[in-house]
């Protein structure tokens, strides 16, 4: 087939590679090279065979997938690799992403979710089946927050969050200590850190900067 995608599928249960070259032969644009069996042998098999794109699964004897993954992409940047497994936990979707892959979809995918991925990693676009996408999405979102709320606050620890609010309130070092349960000489090393870290001089100064952090109310 001229200008078809060159597919090698890598798994290691027959009867899903079967199932998975069924699919993908069914489609006039597609073409599969090869099979491996295990994750040593995709790599030979990529070594030999060059493909567009290899499908594969992340559960495998002899080298495991994400494995594959890496070496596959360190050795042959031109191979994109789509994976392709049952697994939907967190851990193996960014381990196979940050091993290199250009997608990850899942076995109970449906037929035009496997073509559309193939598709899609041959032109190193990303494909994430929708629930991992999720997963991806939130991850991103969660790290978002975090640092934009540790730059809103300008490096502060949450416990030098508690004590400049409380200092901005008004409070002695005694009675933050009382409330903290932390002893005076730790509040007054907190407060030095504050005031080092935001480069301000005084209670009044402190006061201002919680206010317009939102810290306190004016």
């Amino acid at each position: 087939m001229t200008n078809a995608i060159r597919v090698l599928i890598a798994d290691d249960h027959s009867i899903v590679r079967e199932g998975v070259r069924m699919i993908l032969e069914s489609q006039d644009d597609i073409e599969v090279v090869g099979e491996a069996g295990n994750g040593r042998e995709a790599l030979e098999k990529a070594r030999e065979l060059r493909p567009d794109v290899v499908v594969m699964d992340i559960s495998m004897p002899d080298m495991n997938g994400i494995e594959a993954t890496t070496k596959i992409r360190a050795e042959m940047p031109a191979t994109q690799v789509l994976g392709l497994t049952m697994h939907e936990e967190e851990g193996y979707v960014f381990q196979l992403l940050r091993a290199g892959a250009a997608g990850y979809v899942l076995k109970r995918a449906a037929t035009e979710d496997l073509v559309t991925a193939v598709r899609a990693a041959r032109h190193g676009e990303a494909f994430l089946y929708p629930s991992v996408a999720k997963l991806v999405v939130k991850d991103f979102l969660d790290r978002a927050s975090t640092t934009e709320k540790a730059d809103t606050l300008d490096g502060l620890t949450p416990r030098e969050q508690e004590v400049l609010t409380l200092i901005a309130e008004g409070a002695t070092n005694m009675e933050i200590s009382k409330q903290l349960f932390i002893s005076i000489k730790t509040v007054q090393t907190h407060r030095a850190h504050i005031m080092e870290k935001l480069n301000l001089h005084d209670r009044s100064e402190l006061v201002r900067y919680a206010i317009r952090k939102g810290l306190i109310e004016a």
